[in-house]
């Protein structure tokens, strides 16, 4: 069974820095793509990066520019480098992956349980 596990979360102050973390472990095939979503209370989880398996990138416009997303392929890992962060970006950051394997025979979405960010004014 895939399980994706998130850490590095925490308390920082505005303007400073997290680097989150996701390992996908399990019956992984392959890893189609990798990203990062947070919901904070009261609203919708949102997109915030995302790579795929080529290493191609996309951000959601809100975080352009301060946080950066990247893999380990070797330790079917996910980071997120936040940088400059704000207050809004105050959510719970949950990992997702595009996976083949868990016993599937088409590659599915998995995600972690999450991992909470509070950024103080």
């Amino acid at each position: 069974q895939v399980q994706l596990v998130e850490s590095g979360g925490g308390l920082v102050q505005a303007g400073g820095s997290l680097r989150l973390s996701c390992a996908a472990s399990g019956s992984i095939l392959s890893i189609k793509a990798m990203g990062w979503y947070r919901q904070a209370p009261g609203k919708q989880r949102e997109l915030v990066a995302h790579i795929t398996s080529r290493s191609i990138t996309n951000y959601a416009d809100s975080v352009k520019g301060r946080f950066t997303i990247s893999t380990e392929n070797a330790r079917n890992t996910v980071y997120l480098q936040m940088n400059s962060l704000k207050p809004e970006d105050t959510a719970v950051y949950y990992c997702n992956a595009d996976i083949l394997g868990g016993g599937s025979f088409y590659s599915r979405t998995y995600w972690g349980q999450g991992t909470q960010v509070t950024v103080s004014s």
